[in-house]
């Protein structure tokens, strides 16, 4: 079954180098977390299969990866500057400072329970830097808190080097960074985090048709490329729409303590191209750039058939890489009770997921021959290009299975002497244990079959 508390899974990545605590030896720092050796490998298939899903099963979307550092001016005229806050609230008795749209009740502090509370004010959320010898210390550009403003300024730029009919669509996935006021969550709310994001530009017209696609594209996407369980997931509309939107929803996962978001699909009108191109003219004009004060630099559609220009509407999907790993790794922990007083932990992710391909194990590790037939194996899987294969040589067979169980590798290969005899290693299987022996130049074609899956 699937773990039961979140806290299951930092055990679980700490012990077996998924993720670890950031700046862990100097104490740590809220809110950022440094992904270790089978972290980056799981991080790196989901990457793929979104990618896959959004650029290399489709003729419609473009890929795109914009700078993390931008002027300063494109959040000024994005409005990010102005509004892109949280209400914080602080407590005058303990000092806590939470934000207030979170807490548990409004009128308590969450940390000592006193109702002595400070009025809200806005927290800005971007994280502000001073760059270049003549900075002095004003702030001149922002490490970006998302994808996708970046990309709608490079929406010209992409229009013309690579042209498309509407509709269609610029994917992105990146680190972002937001100075939240209380991380939280584990990796679910961070101040450093990733996302994947795509921004799908239609005729205003379709704009309905397109949101209703978007939103059952997304959903059938988790449940059957990640393998989420569909009564685990659903939709929330927003029953406060933001400024900019026409339609918002959530995608949420039942996590241990509840629902709660791992994408969301919005419609939102043309109000990032035409604030940009608005505040285009603004800038230009108030930088002298333009001679011609009526003349304008638009990021608008021209339709080649109908003659028709005009700015197109944009639907939005935002999936937190960070959070689908979580919910992934949540859905697929096991614990089993094997009988006689024994147990394992297993994580039953889906083998293309699974961070190690294979490991490959020789049973006496002081036979050359039985490691040299290892070795060999290791470096003939590898040539599949399938992912990571492990050549696992560090302790007894058990504790090798164990440490795999939990890693979520799909299939183990053992070679032993019987091996030097006639020539087949031992399969066993992560999800039943069940060992198979097969001749060993019958296993790359095997690992094949078992990593689609």
């Amino acid at each position: 079954m699937p773990a039961k508390s979140v806290n299951d899974i930092v055990a679980l990545c700490k012990r077996r180098g998924f993720i670890f605590t950031g700046s862990e030896i100097y104490g740590g720092l809220g809110g950022a977390y440094d992904y270790g050796p089978y972290g980056v490998e799981l991080m790196r298939n989901i990457r793929n299969a979104w990618w896959n899903a959004m650029i290399y099963a489709r003729n419609d979307i473009e890929g795109l990866d914009a700078a993390l550092i931008s002027n300063r001016l494109m959040w000024k005229y994005s409005g990010h500057e102005g509004s892109f806050s949280d209400p914080l609230v602080e407590c005058k008795k303990c000092g806590a400072r939470m934000r207030q749209d979170k807490m548990k009740d409004q009128t308590k502090c969450d940390n000592c329970g006193s109702t002595d509370l400070t009025e809200p004010r806005a927290y800005q959320l971007m994280m502000g830097l001073s760059i270049g010898a003549m900075a002095d210390g004003a702030i001149n550009a922002y490490l970006r808190p998302e994808t996708a403003t970046t990309t709608y300024v490079n929406f010209k730029n992409v229009l013309d080097s690579k042209p498309h009919k509407l509709p269609f669509g610029i994917a992105q996935i990146g680190k972002a960074f937001r100075n939240e006021i209380s991380p939280r969550g584990f990796v679910f709310r961070m101040r450093e985090f990733e996302q994947a994001e795509m921004q799908y530009f239609v005729n205003p017209s379709d704009d309905e048709k397109y949101f209703e696609y978007w939103k059952n594209e997304r959903l059938a996407w988790w449940i059957n490329v990640l393998g989420i369980p569909a009564e685990k997931l659903r939709f929330l509309p927003h029953e406060k729409l933001a400024h900019y939107a026409k339609a918002a929803v959530d995608i949420e996962y039942a996590f241990p303590d509840g629902f709660d978001e791992v994408e969301g699909v919005h419609n939102r009108q043309d109000f990032d191209l035409g604030s940009h191109t608005k505040a285009q003219n603004e800038f230009k004009l108030s930088a002298k750039v333009l001679e011609n004060k009526d003349s304008t630099t638009k990021l608008s559609y021209s339709d080649a058939q109908t003659g028709e220009n005009f700015v197109p509407y944009v639907i939005e999907t935002a999936m937190g890489v960070n959070r689908a790993m979580l919910a992934i790794m949540i859905e697929a922990y096991d614990e089993e009770d094997l009988g006689d007083g024994k147990s394992r932990t297993v994580l039953k992710l889906k083998p293309w997921l699974s961070p190690v391909k294979a490991a490959v194990i020789p049973l006496v590790r002081n036979v050359p021959e039985i490691v040299d037939l290892s070795n060999k194996l290791v470096d003939d899987l590898r040539k599949l290009a399938i992912g990571r294969i492990e050549l696992e040589n560090s302790g007894n067979i058990g504790k090798n299975y164990r440490r795999h169980d939990e890693i979520g590798t799909p299939v183990c290969i053992t070679v032993d002497h019987q091996t030097l005899e006639d020539g087949t290693v031992t399969l066993r299987y992560r999800d039943t244990m069940d060992q198979v022996r097969v001749k060993t130049d019958e296993v790359p074609q095997k690992l094949l079959e078992i990593v689609k899956q």
